[in-house]
């Protein structure tokens, strides 16, 4: 299993969201958990996120799949990314595990990449951080300072940044990990065939999340408090919002985003929504029951969580967590449990032993199992 060596609570001292880095060697010996063929498979697929950019007689061009044939590239300056196939194969999943030490809810997805000689994706910005795993082959990265730079539409769908001077050159082998925080300019191609595996972090701006709130209150008919002033004065100058009112309009909006309840089960339902496709089998494949969970974990078998599911909770709403965007209750002494489901990417019986004699908490787990967002281990190996 590949595991990652370096001291991450270091890492976020000296480099998260402060300077890109080279962590040589710090998820090595590295193994890649998915063959070139299995991704391009992975592409076919209508419910997955898929591209295809090349670069041919100084052009760009970016395609959307889902591909069926790859047989008109060449063997160079092309390469075919996959977002989000944390969603779909476990030993994907799996490469998240070290880094969370970070909160659930800011991991995004794994974007895969294979590359043939000279193919990458161009100069461009993203506005989140990004641990750039390097797997099978080697390829050239180049990072620039973040300084304020334009970008342009290199090709519809693809956006690149001008020139940039190089603080960071360097060649990737298997195993080395590129960090680059949101706003740093980069540009890497592929020097062999290769295989990269990028953990991208959520990152939302103020807009997407006054627009998501503002549906939110619509959804559940609430801010319906309404501006009064029983203290009004006279004006002399009928055309003039005074400061006051300023104050108190923009007091009523805050008090909407100070009531705790309110506000953190919007942001449960906000952040715990997967932003891609998840592997969920229909109702009719997952059909477990009280009597089959215990036998089950007794014969050492595992409970494993779906790749990509977002499980959150807050100590404010300490009756509910939120799972895939809805608001799940939580079960009458069953905040613990809730609370190890979200925390847990792997459940065993040592770690069920203490809910096990409680019929109401089996049954729960057993819903999360029957929703498709737990699954064992066993028939995931079928």
């Amino acid at each position: 299993m590949n595991k990652l060596t370096i001291d991450l609570a270091a890492f976020m001292r000296d480099y998260w969201q402060k300077k890109p880095t080279v962590l040589r060697g710090a998820y090595a010996p590295f193994v890649d958990p998915i063959t070139p063929d299995e991704l391009a498979g992975l592409a076919t697929e209508e419910q997955v996120e898929s591209r295809l950019v090349t670069f041919a007689d100084g052009k760009w061009k970016a395609a959307h799949g889902p591909f069926e044939d790859y047989s008109q590239l060449g063997e160079s300056h092309w390469a075919l990314l996959v977002q989000a196939t944390d969603h779909w194969i476990k030993p994907v999943a799996d490469l998240i595990t070290p880094f969370r030490g970070l909160p659930n809810w800011r991991i995004d997805d794994v974007m895969i990449s294979y590359s043939v000689p000279g193919g990458g994706v161009g100069p461009h910005i993203d506005q989140y951080d990004v641990f750039i795993i390097q797997g099978s082959g080697s390829r050239r990265w180049r990072v620039g300072s973040n300084a304020p730079t334009e970008q342009f539409v290199a090709t519809p769908g693809l956006l690149h940044v001008n020139p940039f001077e190089p603080i960071i050159d360097v060649e990737l082998q298997t195993g080395d990990i590129l960090y680059i925080p949101p706003g740093f300019p980069h540009d890497g191609y592929a020097i062999t065939e290769a295989m990269s595996y990028s953990i991208g972090y959520r990152a939302p701006n103020q807009q997407d999340l006054f627009s998501s709130f503002a549906d939110f209150l619509l959804q559940e008919d609430a801010g319906q408090l309404r501006y009064a002033d029983p203290d009004r004065e006279l004006t002399t100058e009928p055309g003039l919002v005074p400061a006051k009112d300023v104050n108190d309009i923009r007091t009523l909006m805050q008090s909407l985003l100070q009531d705790e309840q309110l506000f953190s089960a919007w942001l449960g339902t906000q952040l715990s929504q997967a932003k891609h496709e998840l592997n969920i089998l229909t109702s009719d494949e997952w059909d477990l029951i009280p009597d089959e969970l215990i036998p089950a974990l007794e014969a050492e078998d595992e409970l494993y969580r779906l790749g990509g599911l977002r499980c959150l909770y807050f100590r404010a709403l300490p009756d509910v967590c939120f799972v895939n965007g809805e608001k799940m209750q939580i079960p009458e002494g069953g905040q613990e449990l809730a609370h190890l489901m979200c925390n847990s990417t792997v459940l065993t019986l040592d770690n069920l032993q203490p809910y096990l004699d409680n019929p109401v908490l089996v049954d729960w787990i057993c819903h999360w199992f029957n929703q498709g967002y737990w699954y064992l281990a066993s028939d995931a190996e079928e």
